[in-house]
């Protein structure tokens, strides 16, 4: 008994609940301060976690009884006050997402000493801002003027209409997962893996993972682009020997750069994260700034458009940096003079025009404004676009132009397409820029309200983006030239960043605005990534992934990291921003579908927790996201979409066979349960039509002491049915109390569910407690199943040594269940020998399976054989079925009918009649029923002998005539004692009774000397002949065979021949190694119709 210690109440205006509740403190802690216990658990930092928001921990301090809640006071101890509850609730504290956690941990002893500060962010800071610093990044500045171009203004703004839209829809359904309750860390993955399980959670978790390392890989190739492009063209290490090797050359030096940009990051995410959260404002005021720029520059265009003439050959543009001026000569004083552009197509020191290029001589050099501005109505015809093939030079529709020959040589000279471009190649470059809208769900352990902030910013920051990504399009066609446009690298504006021309007050803001805003995206997405890898890693469903759980000491996914820069690689290695972003595009895009897909399943279940505060949303709008992200995927690159969806789906099945299992509460679950619940209201409540009939089973198991399946190889067997696609359901029972075992129920359980997964059974267990093991099995038999998913087929085993026992509980429990099995009309099978059963992993490579059919029951016969061979054990088994006929029936015409049936049935078999004849009863037989009703009889008289003996016991020692009655037959579910006794029963004997029992037992050694004289009974001797018989039979033919069939004789009407019956059964399949007795459940299982 614990010391209980009454402390008096010092205070009666004490805060918190407890003084609402005007609680009397009682001291349940053995004298240990009260200071000195916690409610609330910590994790050695100062960080307080959830440990048991609902219910009380063992090693906390024990709630304070109340006289008010006397009532309750033993329910106390497991189950908190709602004073309680209330108080730990407001304790808990989130776990944040990012890096943020970690800035305060670099220092152990710092973050010993700092008390947690309450999130205080509100929706600008913690979701508007950082979901556009997301949002905004390096295809706003390197390809929206490229894609403007290409694809013309209208197809420009359905691109960008397309794109947002999704990205909106899907906004729309993160808002109401993440107001539905607190969202920790791993923002989408635990959104996904929440709604949807953890088989979808991992697959997506996976994907959102590698996009956004891929997302790293295309921001570090943006800089670098940006780096030898435009600030330090020298700085390039390869240089094309001629115009063929441009190409190469550049991606070589991506691929150098990029290594070492990708190094150099990697060692600043490792030392220093808190570095790359405080330098985050910065990189998004140089976003602004640039975009602002952009802005300015477009107004300015309209009265005073930036001077960047671009040089035209014909209608052709020519790459501007290769010569200085824009003509085919040049006066030098009063002299004519070629030109350096004369000297690029035309042979050096020669100025006769037959050396000179065809299409030079006969087209006209002219120049023209490159950024016309605002008001020069270029916007008509940058309106539809204009696709190019790989190396097709740019030509600018309008000017003369002289188709002629112009030879390879001088192709350098022109600015030409580096790839071919569509619609769908565009959908799948751009997209990247409009991701990013997880920021503020990321963050939502910041923020002073998640629920309103979460919802308001991501919505207000995609519509922001889209304004921004809509007026770009509108101003790139307004002001700028198509062929500049159409210039990916700005070769025709003297390599200038092509959206810097049109910035103010000069390019450079936009250059370096937009590499400092590429690094800094960058360093965010690889400090982001490991940790989206640690929160999949720590959730424990990937076993491979378990090692990138851990880091250092301060939570630094140290393992995680390594991995997203060894992938983040293969995306430098490729080299191509252009073929990156459609790679990070797909795995995106398949996170969104799955954000989707979570908010329809919940909404359209209902289920009660689905609460969400944000009120804006509709199944409708989840599947119309759903769809629009599916069709973006196979837009903008459909073998890109298989392999994301290959790669997803391979996950999802590892996960599935080999994932540690999680129930999370997901919509999956629920979308499960209501399918089932929708398909058993839909299931005829009668029986199945026979073309669905299936074998459904019961197994009923019997455990041993240590609650272990006595016989497994029932579960083999059953799992070796599993062709037909039924239901199975392992039962068993306990004998005993209900509720002093339920520990034990629940101990059978899970024992039985584990040799289940050992033995691949697809089913369920159900364990009952009953007084009597009979009564047990009645109660499966009855109960097992719901509506229309209910057992057809009971299988049991065989009562071993049952002749052995003198206990007759094991055969009469068997012959029991036969009689109920009937009487239910269900199908039974009983394997016998089924420890020579072969196990899973056997294979039979010859053999029969043998099927005596003796009489109809409904076609089991034919089917579980059939059934059987599709599994491998028994697949290359062939099948024989033998008849029996007798003296008046045609065997031939019983051969040639049986084979008709068959093809009818589709089954392959070999047939076989076999002729028994009337014969007269071997001496065999009748000595065989002789010694078997002697076994009988003298079990009974020994039983009665037993029984006397004990009374008589019972007397000498009870001198008061207290008897204590027990079971005649040692058997405590004998029939006999089917109505309740009292343990103790007061018997007055009399004079006569004393001389009846003394004449009982005088009169013993008659009653064994008749039973010598005994005579058997007449049925029982023709019931073991044609047992015999058939043994006989069965054994010549069958002797060799992998498995025999045969039909179960029924039981006999009077109980009093249960015993014979069992007998029968012996003699009937004596010298089989493996036979299956089959009773039919009284109706057809098999049709020879379509």
């Amino acid at each position: 008994m614990p010391h209980f210690t009454v402390v008096p109440v010092r205070d009666r205006a004490q805060s918190g609940y407890d003084s609402l509740e005007g609680i009397n403190s009682v001291d349940h802690s053995d004298g240990v301060p009260l200071d000195n216990q916690d409610t609330v658990s910590s994790d050695g930092h100062g960080n307080h976690k959830e440990d048991h928001p609902f219910l009380n921990s063992p090693d906390e301090k024990k709630d304070f009884y109340d006289r008010n809640l006397a009532l309750f006071e033993e329910e106390l101890d497991i189950r908190p006050k709602v004073s309680s509850l209330l108080s730990r609730l407001v304790s808990y504290t989130n776990i944040t997402q990012g890096a943020k956690e970690h800035e305060e941990e670099e220092s152990a002893e710092a973050s010993r000493r700092k008390t947690p500060k309450s999130p205080n962010m509100g929706t600008l800071m913690g979701v508007y801002l950082p979901c556009l610093q997301n949002i905004f990044g390096v295809i706003l500045f390197l390809r929206l003027t490229w894609i403007v171009g290409v694809a013309g203004i209208m197809q420009s703004l359905l691109i960008v209409i397309m794109c947002c839209t999704c990205t909106m829809l899907t906004a729309i359904s993160m808002s109401a997962i993440a107001t539905n309750g607190v969202v920790p860390a791993g923002g989408a993955y635990f959104m996904i893996s929440r709604s949807l399980g953890p088989e979808f959670g991992g697959a997506v978790g996976l994907c959102f993972y590698l996009g956004t390392t891929f997302a790293s890989a295309m921001y570090i190739l943006g800089a670098i682009e940006i780096f030898l492009q435009y600030l330090v063209p020298q700085a390039a290490v390869f240089h094309a020997a001629d115009h063929h090797g441009t190409d190469s050359a550049m991606l070589n030096n991506m691929r150098v750069y990029g290594t070492i940009c990708l190094s150099l990051m990697a060692v600043v995410v490792f030392v220093g994260v808190k570095y790359v959260n405080k330098l985050a404002s910065l990189f998004l005021a140089c976003v602004i700034i640039s975009i602002i720029s952009i802005y300015a520059g477009a107004i300015k265009s309209a009265s005073h458009p930036p001077e960047f003439p671009i040089c035209m050959l014909g209608n052709r543009t020519l790459v501007r940096d290769r010569f200085d001026v824009c003509a085919k000569t040049v006066t030098i004083g009063n002299v004519t003079a070629p030109s350096q552009l004369w000297d690029m197509f035309c042979l050096p020191g020669n100025a006769s025009s037959a050396q000179c290029d065809d299409y030079f001589l006969q087209n006209n050099v002219t120049e023209i404004q490159g950024i016309p501005g605002l008001a020069s109505g270029i916007f008509k015809d940058n309106l539809w676009g204009d696709y190019l093939q790989k190396g097709e030079v740019l030509e600018k529709d309008g000017l003369a132009s002289v188709d002629s020959h112009s030879t390879m040589e001088h192709f350098g000279m022109y600015v030409s397409a580096d790839i071919a471009t569509s619609f769908m190649l565009l959908v799948g470059i751009f997209f990247p820029s409009a991701t990013g809208i997880m920021a503020g769900s990321n963050r939502s352990g910041d923020l002073r309200d998640a629920q309103k902030s979460i919802p308001i910013g991501t919505i207000l920051a995609i519509t922001t983006t889209t304004l921004v990504y809509l007026t770009s399009v509108i101003l790139f066609g307004a002001c700028v030239e198509g062929v500049v446009l159409r210039d990916k690298f700005g070769d025709a504006v003297r390599n200038n960043l092509v959206v810097g021309t049109l910035s103010w007050p000069s390019p450079w803001v936009i250059v370096i605005g937009s590499f400092f805003s590429t690094v800094g995206a960058g360093l965010q997405t690889l400090t982001g990534a490991p940790r989206l890898l640690q929160a999949i890693a720590t959730d424990n469903i990937i076993p491979f992934l378990r090692v990138f759980g851990h880091g250092k000491a301060n939570g630094e996914p140290t393992w995680a990291l390594l991995l997203t820069v060894l992938i983040a690689e293969l995306g430098i290695l490729i080299a191509s921003l252009d073929m990156v972003a459609p790679i990070l595009s797909m795995f995106f895009l398949m996170c969104y579908l799955f954000v989707n897909l979570a908010c329809a399943v919940q909404t359209l279940l209902r289920t009660p927790n689905w609460r969400p505060r944000f009120r804006y949303y509709h199944w409708t709008l989840s599947f119309l996201g759903m769809s629009m992200c599916l069709a973006l995927m196979f837009i903008s690159s459909w073998y890109y979409a298989i392999v994301a969806m290959g790669i997803a789906g391979m996950i999802y099945k590892y996960i599935e066979y080999q994932g540690a299992e999680k129930e999370w509460g997901d919509g999956i679950r629920g979308l499960s349960l209501s399918a089932a619940r929708y398909a058993l209201l839909r299931l005829e409540v009668g029986p199945p039509h026979t073309k669905n009939w299936r074998p459904q089973l019961l197994v009923l198991s019997k455990l041993d002491e240590d609650l272990h399946i006595k016989y497994p190889r029932l579960l083999t067997f059953a799992s070796q049915l599993k062709a037909g696609k039924g239901l199975t359901i392992v039962g068993s029972v306990i004998q005993g109390n209900f509720l002093e075992g339920y520990g034990e129920l629940q101990a059978a359980e899970q024992t039985i569910k584990n040799m289940m997964d050992i033995e691949r059974v697809k089913g369920f267990c159900q364990v009952v407690v009953a007084s009597k093991v009979r009564e047990g099995i009645v109660h499966l038999i009855q109960s097992c199943g719901l509506g229309g998913m209910k057992h057809n087929t009971v299988m049991m085993g065989w009562p071993y040594g049952w002749r052995q026992s003198e206990d007759p509980r094991a055969w009469k429990t068997f012959i029991n269940t036969v009689r109920c099995t009937t009487a239910a009309h269900l199908a039974l099978m009983v394997p016998k020998n089924v420890s020579f059963y072969p196990s899973n992993h056997e294979r039979f490579t010859d053999g029969s399976i043998d099927v005596w059919w003796i009489v109809h029951d409904g076609g089991m016969l034919m089917l579980l054989p059939f059934l059987l061979k599709q599994h491998k054990v028994w697949r290359k088994c062939r099948m024989r079925i033998f008849t029996v006929a007798q003296m008046d029936d045609n065997s031939i015409q019983m051969k040639k009918d049986l084979a008709t049936f068959l093809y009818q049935l589709r089954i392959e078999a070999e047939v076989e009649v076999v002729e028994m004849h009337d014969s007269d009863i071997s001496a065999y037989t009748y000595e065989r029923t002789l010694m078997m009703e002697q076994r009988s009889q003298m079990l009974r008289q020994m039983r009665l002998s037993g029984a006397e003996r004990k009374r008589e016991a019972q007397l000498i020692k009870d001198r008061h005539s207290l008897v204590r009655m027990g079971s005649l037959y040692s058997d405590e579910e004998d029939d006999t004692l089917d109505s309740p006794l009292p343990e103790n029963v007061h018997m007055t004997w009399t004079k006569e009774k004393c001389e009846a029992e003394r004449r009982i037992r005088n009169n013993a050694p008659e009653n064994f000397r008749e039973l010598m004289s005994l005579k058997p009974d007449q049925s029982n001797v023709r019931r073991m002949h044609t047992a015999v018989k058939l043994n006989e039979v069965i054994v010549n033919r069958s002797h060799d065979a992998r498995l025999v069939l045969l039909n179960m004789p029924g039981p006999p009407r009077d109980t009093d021949g249960d015993e014979n019956y069992m007998e029968f059964l012996e003699v009937l399949t004596e010298g089989m190694e493996r036979v299956l007795l089959v009773r039919g459940g009284g109706r057809e299982v098999i049709t020879i119709y379509s």
